[in-house]
């Protein structure tokens, strides 16, 4: 008999052995993202359990390709259409025959309802979904596009098996918007610390803002879109050096860097500020910051805030949906402030600064971890194998 993936049975604690369930999980691309890293990790997981896992996307950037299990299948679709992506993955459907399919981001998962649909064959579709939707919609400028998102949304989500959210906010959105019961949807945390995390942390940091004596460095992490809020940060930066010598590094890459560049040369920070770009190990950063602040404008459960909370970081973050009240417990591991409020997160930075670093008990971060996120995936996933 082959490798075993082994399930907690539901009478008398016994154990329950399946011959290789095979998973197939699909999104747009495997670029720099937390919502990319997050089916990386569980994908690993389960090939580490004994699965056999695909991992199909549309198209590139790879990025996190070579943090694949050597076990894990990649498949690249070639298309950055989604309509051409729902039907190449239906025909993968048919080819493969995987028990589940679990597919993330609003697009991707309308077009992997309607893949099961082309492809009538027997799968359980898992939809995950990472932002709060309503946010999403009201960034599109076209009403078009907005019209598009709420299609996605309320077409997809009442026709999964289940519906996984990273947060109790981002999971109140759906069932309003598409009127699913509540018991269908599962909350479950990201799985931000890993295994590997505490090594990660560890690696030393070449850049010289990291010297002994040198300011404090305030740290931003994410990819360089609207989204983000850097353009606010670094607002509230400028007033932060008025008062005290502080540099900022912010770690990601994305369409919006030269509207950030330039806003750096018009405020005259160049010597403040820092955007290296995308860096495959940002948590040696974070072990080293003087401040970790997270400036988004919606979010649906933030792992670098996490991340940077189990780094033991000082933390500033918008109290924007949805995620980082979640994760600082309302407050008490580090200080929220509102969306695109430039003075309040500059008065955060500098009481933060003066603060001690957050005490945060293991018990807390537990609820993150790599191991216990996995086993509620494992439960949803597997759930009628």
């Amino acid at each position: 008999m082959g490798t075993r993936l082994f399930l907690e049975g539901r009478s008398r604690g016994s154990i329950i052995p399946h011959v290789q369930p095979k998973i197939l999980f699909y999104q747009r691309s495997l670029a720099g993202g937390g919502a990319e890293r997050v089916l990386v990790t569980l994908a690993n997981n389960f090939a580490q359990q004994g699965a056999e896992v695909l991992m199909a996307v549309m198209s590139p950037p790879l990025t996190y390709a070579a943090e694949l299990d050597s076990r894990v299948r990649l498949i690249n679709l070639d298309t950055r259409r989604y309509a051409v992506g729902g039907l190449r993955l239906a025909r993968l459907l048919r080819v493969e025959r995987p028990v589940t399919l679990l597919s993330t981001l609003s697009g991707i998962n309308f077009w992997a309802v309607q893949a099961k649909r082309l492809a009538r064959v027997p799968v359980r579709v898992v939809l995950r979904e990472t932002n709060t939707p309503t946010e999403v919609i009201k960034t599109r400028r076209r009403l078009k596009d907005q019209l598009r998102i709420q299609l996605f949304v309320q077409h997809a989500y009442p026709h999964a098996d289940a519906v996984i959210t990273p947060s109790r906010g981002v999971r109140d959105v759906l069932v309003q918007l598409t009127g699913i019961s509540e018991t269908r949807v599962h909350v479950i945390y990201n799985p931000a610390i890993t295994s590997r995390f505490d090594a990660l942390r560890k690696e030393p940091v070449e850049h010289p803002w990291f010297a002994d004596g040198a300011p404090p460095v305030i740290l931003g992490v994410g990819r360089l879109y609207a989204q983000k809020g850097f353009d606010i940060l670094i607002r509230a930066v400028a007033r932060v050096v008025q008062r005290t010598p502080v540099r900022l590094l912010i770690l990601g890459e994305g369409i919006a860097r030269g509207e950030l560049e330039s806003l750096v040369r018009t405020l005259g920070l160049e010597e403040i500020v820092a955007m290296p770009g995308f860096d495959q190990n940002p948590f040696r950063y974070m072990a080293r910051a003087g401040v970790f602040v997270l400036s988004s404008r919606y979010e649906g459960m933030p792992n670098a805030l996490i991340q940077a909370l189990a780094c033991g970081c000082r933390i500033v973050s918008t109290d924007c949906p949805s995620g980082p009240r979640e994760v600082l417990d309302e407050g008490r591991y580090g200080r929220l402030v509102p969306v695109d409020d430039v003075e309040a997160m500059s008065s955060a930075i500098l009481d933060a600064l003066a603060d001690a670093p957050p005490q945060v008990p293991d018990s807390w971060l537990d609820q993150f971890r790599e191991t216990n996120v996995f086993r509620q995936y494992r439960q949803v996933l597997l759930e009628a194998v």
